[in-house]
C-alpha cells in the first residue's frame, strides 16, 4: 500500500506543477485593467459638467422654495407672537391658513426633490453608458481580456483610470 500511496503523490505533485506552469503561462498573457467608477464620476470634468448643468436648471426653484420656507417661518413666529391677541375664529382661521401654506410647501419641497433625483439619475445613467462605451473601446483597442470596476486593492500597474477618464473627457 505504501508504493501506491508514494506513487500517487508523485503523480500529484507532477500534474500540480504541471497546473501551476500552466496557470503562470496563461496569467502572463492576460491583460487585466481595473477602473475606479467611483473616482470617475466624482472627478471627470463630464461628470462635473452635468452636475453644474443640474444646479444651474434646479437652482431657481430651489431659491424659491428656500424663500417660501422663510417666510413661512417668519408668518408662524409672527402667529406665534400675536396668537394671545387675537379673537378665538381669527386666531383658527390663521393658524388653518399657515397650516395649509405649511403643507403645501411640503409638496412642493417633494415634487422639487422627486424631480431632481429623477433627472440626477437620467444624467448619471447617460454618463454611465458613455463611460461604459469608453472603457469597452479602450478594451478592444488594446486587447484587454479583463477590466474590472470594483476592486479591494489595485496596483498602479492595472490601473486604467486615469486613462479612461481622460478619453470619457475628450469625447463628445
Amino acid at each position: 500500500m505504501k508504493i501506491s500511496s508514494h506513487l500517487f503523490v508523485r503523480r500529484f505533485a507532477v500534474a500540480a506543477a504541471l497546473a501551476f506552469t500552466m496557470v503562470g503561462a496563461i496569467a502572463q498573457d492576460t491583460k487585466i485593467g481595473a477602473v475606479n467608477v467611483e473616482r470617475i464620476l466624482r472627478d471627470s470634468n463630464t461628470a462635473k459638467a452635468v452636475s453644474t448643468k443640474l444646479e444651474q436648471e434646479f437652482s431657481k426653484r430651489e431659491r424659491d422654495l428656500r424663500g417660501s420656507a422663510d417666510q413661512l417661518r417668519q408668518a408662524f413666529e409672527r402667529f406665534e407672537r400675536e396668537s394671545p391677541t387675537l379673537p378665538e375664529a381669527q386666531r383658527t382661521a390663521r393658524q388653518r391658513q399657515l397650516v395649509e401654506q405649511e403643507r403645501d410647501l411640503q409638496r412642493r419641497q417633494r415634487d422639487f426633490q422627486e424631480e431632481l433625483n429623477l433627472r440626477r439619475n437620467e444624467a448619471l445613467q447617460q454618463v454611465i453608458e458613455k463611460l461604459n462605451r469608453v472603457i469597452r473601446t479602450i478594451a478592444e483597442a488594446e486587447k484587454f481580456d479583463l477590466i474590472v470596476q470594483e476592486a479591494y486593492c489595485v496596483s498602479p500597474r492595472v490601473d486604467i483610470t486615469e486613462r479612461v477618464m481622460s478619453q470619457l473627457d475628450s469625447s463628445k
